[in-house]
């Protein structure tokens, strides 16, 4: 059930935009992981759930495997990605390049580069001039936009009292100096800022690791008992009808 809530509302919000920006940047848009990651959890579970109430053999075991794959991926990714941290960290800012250049053409990434701006206390990815790689931003003298050499607003420094954030504080900072930007907005990049935070939250982070992988091994345990019962069940029915068929039986 949750993965079909997962895929309807990745459905809606694809259909929501526009063509020309779902076009743009289909590797960065969060509603396709969420209808991608959706589907194949629905597939997954799905097996799962008619393979134990039908006891199929052939569907548990399928079950079984995906649920073995998505395991070893998942410790894969994080052996690799704690072995090379560097290529790791390059691709992490290759993304957020990414997401940097087509901050405008895609309303939900807007709305999550925003979120983890404010939430990190950051700006770019190295630092705040890397805003300078979108087409509004960019600090070119021949860049006619009215945002030339500014940030999003999420990378300004928030003041507790102000009743309405000022969307147009970001004005002009990529212009500035790192001192003179700092009594403004944030300058520090959000990849340093996300590599102390895995650090400093490693047990946090080992946690929920843990927390997703437990699920994993009980499912793959629970599916490999059902499946050896079924066919103990399967050997014990042709042992009773061979047995039947003979006259001395």
């Amino acid at each position: 059930m949750i993965s079909m809530v997962m895929v309807a509302v990745g459905v809606y919000a694809r259909l929501l935009k526009h063509a020309e920006a779902a076009l743009a940047c289909l590797a960065v848009d969060p509603a396709i992981l969420l209808v991608v990651v959706g589907v194949l959890t629905f597939l997954i579970t799905f097996c799962g759930c008619v393979g134990s109430l039908r006891e199929n053999i052939c569907l548990l075991q399928t079950f079984s495997v995906c649920l073995t794959i998505v395991f070893l991926l998942q410790l894969a990714a994080g052996v690799l990605g704690f072995v090379f941290s560097d290529k790791a960290r390059g691709k992490v800012s290759e993304i957020i390049n990414g997401a940097i250049v087509h901050y405008r053409d895609d309303l939900d990434l807007q709305n999550l580069i925003d979120f983890g701006q404010k939430e990190f206390s950051c700006c770019g990815g190295i630092s705040y001039k890397d805003w300078s790689q979108n087409m509004y931003f960019n600090c070119t003298a021949a860049n006619p936009s009215r945002e030339r050499c500014s940030v999003p607003f999420s990378c300004c420094l928030q003041d507790a009292q102000e009743a309405v954030i000022n969307t147009m504080c970001g004005q002009g900072m990529q212009a500035m100096s790192y001192l003179e930007a700092s009594a403004f907005i944030y300058t520090n990049g959000c990849i340093d800022t996300l590599v102390n935070w895995i650090h400093s939250n490693l047990f946090l982070l080992g946690g929920v690791a843990l927390g997703l992988a437990v699920p994993q091994l009980v499912g793959i345990l629970l599916a490999q008992i059902l499946i050896n019962q079924i066919r103990d069940q399967i050997k014990l029915q042709l042992y009773n009808q061979q047995h039947r068929a003979d006259p001395w039986y």
